[in-house]
């Protein structure tokens, strides 16, 4: 397995996923509010796995610039058809990693990255790439699912779902080892929140700075 099964993986879910709808609206919403709050209007943005667009299309319009990426070049593509029928200055769709955009100048005052970081296979070397995207002093704002701190039924499940092909790769870690490597990739952790709207939330909200 490779980034370019994942890659192919969520090249074959994208339009599945398009249709998906979200699981907890007024988490989400909440997150959204939280993450405008952070932004500043000539803030240079950057979104790591944004999938079909769904969050670039209602944050952007609040920031000078916003490139969202994606490792599936599926997801990327219903993103700029929803680009196409709502366009914004500014807004940017490219299908890309974090590690391939690191070797780039391109430098960032913000980079977001929404159930994202339990998706990657390197996380200690996607957050050194997410530091290196980041200016001095910019944000790292993250909400993941950490599958440590959730059912242990899911967690059993996942090899057998991922061997047969419906499921993608998924790193298992507790909230306090995702923040802990965070830290250790040279970031200061300002706060943790909750956004879940029910239930026990597994998804911690971090803002961290690069140090």
């Amino acid at each position: 397995m490779s980034t370019a099964s994942d890659a192919s993986f969520w090249d074959r879910s994208s339009q599945k996923y398009a249709k998906s709808p979200i699981s907890d609206q007024a988490g989400y919403e909440c997150t959204l509010e939280r993450t405008r709050a952070l932004l500043k209007p000539d803030d240079r943005v950057l979104e790591l796995g944004c999938g079909t667009g769904t969050t670039a299309l209602r944050l952007a319009s609040e920031v000078e610039s916003y490139l969202a990426t994606d490792i599936s070049s599926g997801m990327i593509a219903i993103a700029e058809e929803k680009r196409t029928a709502s366009p914004i200055a500014g807004l940017a769709f490219r299908a890309a990693t974090a590690e391939a955009l690191a070797s780039e100048p391109a430098r960032f005052d913000a980079v977001l990255g929404f159930n994202y970081l339990h998706l990657v296979r390197d996380l200690p070397g996607t957050l050194r790439s997410i530091h290196t995207l980041l200016a001095p002093g910019g944000l790292f704002i993250s909400k993941t699912a950490c599958l440590g701190d959730m059912n242990l039924l899911i967690r059993l499940a996942l090899p057998l779902a991922r061997a047969i092909g419906k499921a993608p790769y998924v790193s298992v870690f507790r909230a306090p080892d995702l923040k802990q490597l965070i830290s250790a990739a040279g970031f200061e952790i300002l706060n943790t929140e909750s956004h879940a709207s029910r239930g026990k939330d597994s998804r911690p909200f971090i803002m961290a700075r690069r140090n």
